[in-house]
């Protein structure tokens, strides 16, 4: 079983860019990096391809921040996601 990291919680999802609002509560995010997305009804693993905070692409994101990432299935407010490590 591969090991996962709670690192922050979907705050807001936009649907027409399929793009995910995440609260980052603790550690670090970087783009290449596997993630999973678990809620009441989501579940899904995918690799980070791009990130934004404040329009801008970066490359991670710290504990503090909120980013932007393309999700390839709807998430939820509230959904928990995890880095695998």
């Amino acid at each position: 079983m591969e090991e996962k990291e709670k690192i922050g919680v979907v705050f807001k999802y936009f649907a027409k860019p399929e793009v995910a609002a995440i609260s980052i509560e603790s550690g670090t995010l970087t783009v290449g990096d596997k993630i999973l997305i678990q809620g009441a009804t989501t579940d899904f693993e995918q690799t980070v391809d791009s990130m934004e905070i404040d329009n801008e692409k970066v490359e991670s994101a710290g504990a503090g921040q909120s980013i932007g990432i393309k999700v390839k299935d709807r998430v939820r407010p509230n959904d928990i996601v995890y880095k695998i490590i």
